[in-house]
């Protein structure tokens, strides 16, 4: 079986690659290293095949997609204040990359089609648990462009018959976690404090709750839909399907505590509905939260060089995400 993986340098991805590679796929992985590391892939790197390549020049990958049966599209542009400050590049990455990779499978005749597409879609939801027919409502220029790669993704499949599902991935964590960059996803600013001994910084009260879902769960779930031949078209949730506040993951993690300012367009409550993915295809998350952070601190180290955000930094970083986003608020008030 040969595979190819966009963005299989990066955190899921790497991941992908591991778990593909086991199972006997030949692997092409393609990234352009702009956020995925080498080092991710240090363990199976001569099993693999490695491409750096730009998923918005489609010459540049076409070939590269003749005789794959499957194509796993993982790369992606993936922060909210970056998306505000410069959505030009989310764009082009996101929904015309997008574009480049289903034009070249249906060149192709790739078999199997498997799109990660982000739960960041469903915006401020009011349904709980959300489930996929719940109201799209993307907050932030990050959001939209991955529903309008979904969106590409669904059109494809349904115009050029290409055998394609997408899965709308709930607050991954686990090891390989992006260390770097900007200001973002729990875990990874959280981890970075402790290692430098410094409180958490919990937004708001603490008391807003997230699907946390661990990585090797959404492996699984990629792997097992990608095996399913009568998917075409379909939408999964792919989550834990139970929620934590961000409190209670300090206090699993122990540490002090500092509180920030409340930001707007983030919802209280992320909360998948997976009873579809499991209906279909018999799916179910494995690992809990308290297992999962216990993988976490046993690899601690992976974040020893990650920036350690203070509420300094993190007021300086998340000021165009309070003028833009809260402004927006404002007119819809």
């Amino acid at each position: 079986m040969k595979s190819i993986i966009t963005g299989g340098a990066g955190f899921i991805g790497s991941h992908l690659c591991e778990r593909l590679v086991d199972e006997g796929h030949e692997v092409t992985v393609l990234d352009n290293f702009s956020l995925g590391k080498k080092n991710n892939l240090k363990k199976i790197k001569n099993k693999i095949t490695i491409m750096k390549r730009d998923i918005r020049n489609l010459n540049s990958i076409n070939k590269l997609f003749k005789g794959m049966q499957n194509v796993f599209h993982l790369a992606a542009l993936a922060d909210i204040v970056p998306s505000i400050e410069n959505p030009d590049d989310y764009y082009s990455t996101n929904v015309t990359g997008t574009y480049n990779v289903l034009k070249a499978s249906i060149n192709n005749k790739v078999k199997r089609f498997i799109y990660s597409a982000s739960s960041s879609c469903y915006g401020i939801p009011n349904e709980f648990p959300t489930k996929e027919t719940s109201k799209i409502s993307p907050q932030y220029p990050y959001a939209l462009t991955k529903r309008l790669g979904e969106e590409l993704v669904i059109h494809f499949a349904n115009i050029y018959n290409l055998n394609a599902t997408s899965l709308r991935l709930f607050n991954v964590y686990g090891p390989r976690a992006r260390t770097s960059g900007n200001y973002g996803a729990v875990f990874g600013v959280f981890l970075a404090q402790k290692i430098a001994r410094k409180p958490f910084t919990i937004v708001g009260d603490g008391k807003q709750t997230r699907d946390f879902t661990f990585v090797s769960d959404v492996i699984d779930a990629m792997v097992k839909v990608s095996k399913k031949k009568n998917l075409r078209e379909n939408i999964f949730n792919v989550g834990s399907g139970k929620t934590i506040s961000i409190n209670r993951i300090a206090k699993l993690l122990g540490g002090d505590k500092k509180r920030i300012p409340k930001r707007p367009s983030e919802p209280n409550i992320t909360f998948a509905d997976i009873s579809k993915i499991t209906r279909k295809t018999g799916w179910k998350p494995k690992i809990s939260i308290k297992d999962g952070i216990k993988v976490m601190l046993n690899n601690l180290n992976d974040w020893k060089d990650a920036p350690v955000w203070t509420p300094k930094k993190i007021n300086k970083e998340t000021k165009k995400w309070f003028f833009y986003l809260g402004k927006k608020n404002k007119l819809n008030s």
